[in-house]
This record gives structure tokens, sequence and C-alpha cells, in this order.
């Protein structure tokens, strides 16, 4: 018998929201992610850290100045307060690893529903990219119909012109004489 599915803890728009693109990830910040747990930041990444080991640099890397200088300017108003360090950014297999260091009922479910939207992002990024397959082959056709069309248009001009301006033609045949 299949599971039902439960109702979001949170709308998928907020989560999506605290998806970012960095250094060719899309991440979630420490941060955000501690806020959509239920938990302060500074415990969640007491968590992280006792479990470093199942974080290497492709599942959880720390932002470097210049990028959190920059992620703060995309924001009207700051809500990072007084950080002292360089927040962490989670990738799909870092946050996918959380499950397996955050135990509450309400961090089970806020992964499982981040895991879902990431794998839905993934899903319209390849739907996207046929979609722009599918566009670039019809752009060669047209552009090979374009150039055919020239081409005939072309052989019109030379048969117009031609047609305009009949050279005289040596006429072969019996000459009728003048009377």
């Amino acid at each position: 018998m299949a599971k039902k599915t439960t109702k979001p803890i949170v709308p998928d728009e907020v989560i999506m929201t605290k998806i970012y693109y960095i250094r060719n990830y899309k991440v979630m910040l420490d941060s955000d992610l501690a806020e959509l747990y239920g938990v302060e930041t500074k415990v969640f990444n007491q968590a992280v850290k006792r479990n470093l080991k199942r974080f290497p640099n492709d599942f959880m890397f720390e932002l470097t100045k210049e990028e959190f200088n920059n992620l703060k300017s995309q924001f009207v108003t700051s809500s990072w307060g007084g950080a002292r360090h360089l927040p962490n950014v989670f990738t799909e297999q870092g946050v996918a690893m959380l499950a397996s260091i955050l135990k509450s009922d309400k961090a089970i479910g806020i992964n499982i529903q981040i895991v879902r939207i990431f794998t839905r992002i993934r899903q319209m990024l390849m739907d996207n990219t046929e979609l722009r397959l599918a566009i670039e082959e019809i752009k060669k056709k047209t552009d090979n119909n374009s150039k055919n069309i020239e081409v005939v248009f072309q052989y019109l001009d030379e048969l117009l012109e031609k047609k305009e301006d009949p050279k005289p033609r040596k006429q072969i045949g019996y000459k009728i004489a003048d009377k």
C-alpha cells in the first residue's frame, strides 16, 4: 500500500527562495537551513562540526568574503546580523547528508521536502536544456532554408536581368531578301 504524502511543512516557494547558485552548485546557507529546521544556526553548525567526515567539499563549503558580500548585496535588508564567521553552504548532496545527523521529525520532513525541490529544479533544467536543443535544431533548419531561399532569389534576379536586357540574337535560317 502506498504511503500517503503529507502536506509540506513549509511552502515550496519559501525553500526555493533559499537556494542559490554559487561555484556552479545549487546551495543553501547554514542559517537558512537552521531556520527551516527550527534550530539556532550555532546549534546547527555544532552538529555539522561533530560530523565533518560526512561533508566533503562537494557537499559543504565555506563562502569566501567576496561571495558572502555578493550574496548579501542581493538582499534589500540584511538579516545576517553580526556573523563572526563566513557561512557554510550545503549542496544538494550535503542537504541529503544532513538527514543522517538531524533526527527530529521536523528536520526529516524538511529534508525530504528540500531533496524533492532540488530534484524538481534539476528536472526543470533538463527540460529547459531539451527545449534549447530543439530550438537550436529549428534555427539550423531555418538558417539552411534562408540560404536556399537566397539562392533561389539570386537565380530569379539573374533570370529577370536576362529578360529585361535581352542580347540581340543572331538569326539563323533563311533571310528574306529586300525587294
